[in-house]
């Protein structure tokens, strides 16, 4: 089970550095194409879900229903689903609404005060944090579902990715402007993301140690619970904010037909 640990590993790690790279962007690139934003963002929550109810929640149910018979085996598939969306959404609501990680500062944010960008910078930190938690059930999402599946785990760890570059730029778009410093913007961006990796060695130490098939089998519903949970919240409402309503529509669908056309390819 555990051949493909630096595999896994290496997606957690990949899908945390896209934080650090939306932070690279943010403070070189001098415009963004709104309209390619919304597409990718929807493209991310397509696959993340498509992924959730066709792979994971399937396995989880298959598995568990073989394990505890066809009425546990339900149960027990969907509450672990529905607890891998308790847990996420308790992580976000401990976040303020106004420091909320998937709130890029608009154009009107200024740093050219002491006051402000002393108000800035602490938004910056508390965004910084706040998506370091956000992480850490992403990188054990990505690190359990390849360690079963590498083609699965690699579908995943890029559409986290994609989810991931918006959240550093969210932290990095601030940290410059109250610092003026290309440095400590990527940095922190690339510091949110360490979380994606801590969450798979996480993972790890829980799988080593009490691994059996039927915590494989609640692992999958829960992780499947978690991504639908970040794609419905966070991903396409985020796309929806960017004006483009039907870019993120077509990003959606777009990133199901891709994830169908995969899983025929390789069937």
């Amino acid at each position: 089970m555990f051949d493909n640990f630096w595999t896994a590993f290496g997606l957690s790690v990949f899908a945390g550095l896209a934080t650090g790279i939306g932070g690279l962007v943010s403070v070189f690139k001098k415009t963004e194409s709104k309209k390619f934003l919304s597409l990718s963002l929807g493209f991310s929550a397509g696959v993340m879900i498509y992924i959730s109810f066709v792979e994971l929640f399937a396995q989880s149910l298959r598995d568990m229903t073989a394990l505890n018979g066809k009425l546990l085996g339900t149960l027990y598939t969907n509450l672990a689903f529905f607890g891998g969306i308790a847990l996420i959404a308790l992580i976000d609501s401990l976040v303020p609404s106004f420091e909320n990680p998937h709130e890029i500062p608009g154009d009107n944010a200024s740093g050219k005060t002491l006051e402000d960008a002393y108000r800035i910078l602490r938004m910056s930190i508390m965004s910084m944090i706040a998506i370091a938690i956000h992480n850490f059930p992403e990188g054990m999402a990505t690190f359990v579902a390849s360690l079963k599946n590498v083609e699965l785990g690699t579908s995943i760890a890029v559409a986290i990715g994609i989810h991931n570059i918006p959240e550093g730029i969210a932290i990095a778009v601030p940290v410059y402007m109250a610092t003026r410093s290309r440095v400590k913007a990527i940095s922190f961006a690339f510091v949110a993301g360490l979380c994606e990796p801590i969450g798979a060695l996480f993972a790890f130490g829980v799988m080593r140690f009490y691994w059996n098939d039927q915590l494989l089998g609640l692992l999958f519903a829960a992780v499947a619970g978690i991504m639908v949970f970040i794609s419905l919240d966070q991903l396409l409402p985020h796309a929806e904010r960017y004006g483009h309503h039907h870019y993120s529509i077509y990003g959606l669908v777009g990133g199901m037909v891709v994830m169908a056309t995969s899983l025929l390819l390789v069937a």
